[in-house]
């Protein structure tokens, strides 16, 4: 286990977007050499989930993809991880100073950042990675899911962000982004950001197939 007290400054980079497929254009899949998981500190109620973490895990590693996470040893975060490295994966993990005890560090990665913020955790986890998938999980996992497609909205990323639909558990969250669209709160286009799959080989080849939005965030002067 490599621990890297890291202080960087948390900046995002700013990427020049590709600019989208012309019909009957063959879209080129993109390199997924790192995917970032968001998930659960604890286990839910589910023996579903600790499943799909398993079969996202083992998934990644028949990609030959490193996994990126919140470096925790316990709940679906543990699975995952552990998953992958029993499968001979490689697994990141970054986690704050604050919660190597809370969390509990997991001792075996390929590699641990401890870093000093929830903040730098979050811009480390994003710089290292090429996509985003997300897991079940609580607050934590939907405001690290939302601030990388507020990124993603703004431009700042090009990067593919997915959500593995375990069980149906994010369809109320799907279909209040959906009412968000109807009330012209959120673009279409940007509620397009957000690519869904019930197993993780379908999301996987959907999210290396992405083409990212080519429009503005404001809504003001147009339609949605």
């Amino acid at each position: 286990m490599r621990h890297d007290a890291h202080r960087e400054g948390s900046g995002r980079t700013h990427e020049r977007l590709p600019s989208p497929a012309l019909p009957g254009e063959r879209v080129t899949k993109r390199s997924l050499a790192r995917i970032c998981v968001f998930c659960a500190s604890n286990p839910g109620v589910r023996e579903d989930y600790a499943v799909a973490s398993r079969r996202l895990a083992s998934e990644l590693v028949a990609r030959d993809c490193e996994l990126v996470y919140g470096g925790a040893q316990v709940g679906l975060m543990g699975v995952m991880a552990q998953t992958m490295l029993d499968q001979g994966g490689r697994v990141i993990g970054v986690i704050p100073e604050v919660l190597v005890s809370k969390e509990i560090a997991h001792p075996g990665l390929t590699e641990l950042r401890v870093v000093a913020s929830m903040h730098e955790r979050k811009a480390v986890m994003s710089d290292l990675s090429d996509g985003f998938v997300a897991l079940p999980g609580g607050l934590g996992t939907l405001e690290e899911l939302f601030e990388v497609l507020t990124w993603a909205q703004l431009g700042l990323h090009a990067k593919p962000c997915g959500i593995l639909n375990v069980c149906g558990y994010f369809d109320p969250l799907l279909s209040f982004l959906d009412h968000a669209v109807d009330e012209r709160l959120l673009k279409s286009k940007h509620r397009a950001l957000v690519l869904t799959g019930e197993d993780p080989s379908s999301l996987l080849d959907r999210m290396a197939a992405y083409q990212p939005p080519m429009t503005e965030k404001w809504i003001a002067r147009d339609s949605a």
